[in-house]
């Protein structure tokens, strides 16, 4: 009884910030997520060994682009104590670099109008303002409603990139590490791909020989999980 009495100014003082509060969380950037698999043997213990990242890719080599994401690699390895050499000749170890994003592909999600005008929204019928036990009386727009029924359905295009990290030691060819991380997002653009795959691949370095973990990147935060 006391809902139906408060007036409609009163009302909408009640609403706006519950609405401004809702989409402000659904503006708040998803967290990047990625599937990070290596392989390595025991790497020797930064005590001065150099390093010099090259493309795995020969078309890759010399370019602008290729040369941030390098710089990106480097700046990892520079915090576990190795050092950039001035050039691959001289490096002890050469890190091989490679990335990539596909041409994309569709998926359909189809959603029963659940959010903030749906019918378990704040304005849905059986939301806090919607009717049918809720403060406003009447229906919401949303799932199963009189002029706007059925789910609600929404086709958009998702990429999946990828960075690559070989490290050979340069005097005699032998492999000590390779890792890999993949992630599918709704972005394809390199520039904002590729720092977050390499933060990804690089977390917990060497990591488990063998092992696929997720990692989670929000806000310079990252947690570590197995992936099945």
């Amino acid at each position: 009884m006391f809902c139906h009495m408060l007036p409609i100014k009163t009302l909408t003082r009640i609403a706006l910030p519950a609405a401004i509060a809702l989409g402000l969380s659904a503006c708040a950037p998803a967290p990047f997520k990625a599937d990070v698999s290596r392989f390595a043997v025991p790497l020797p213990a930064p005590a001065g060994q150099t390093f010099a990242v090259v493309a795995e890719n020969p078309r890759l080599a010399g370019g602008l682009e290729f040369g941030t994401y390098a710089n990106e690699v480097a700046e990892e390895l520079q915090k576990l104590g190795y050092t950039r050499a001035a050039s691959p000749e001289s490096a002890d170890m050469l890190v091989r670099l490679d990335y990539r994003v596909d041409g994309g592909r569709e998926r359909v999600r189809t959603s029963p109008g659940v959010g903030g005008f749906g019918g378990f929204g704040p304005w849905g019928p059986w939301g806090p303002w919607g009717g049918w036990g809720g403060w406003g009386g009447g229906w919401g727009f949303g799932f199963n409603d009189p002029f706007f029924g059925g789910p609600d359905v929404r086709s958009y295009t998702i990429y999946t990139s990828g960075v690559d990290v070989k490290i050979d030691r340069r005097v005699d060819g032998v492999r000590l590490f390779e890792g890999k991380a993949e992630a599918v997002s709704r972005s394809n653009r390199l520039p904002r791909l590729v720092p977050n795959l390499v933060d990804a691949l690089f977390t917990d370095f060497p990591g488990n020989s063998g092992e696929t973990v997720r990692i989670t990147i929000r806000d310079d935060e990252k947690t570590v999980r197995p992936v099945d």
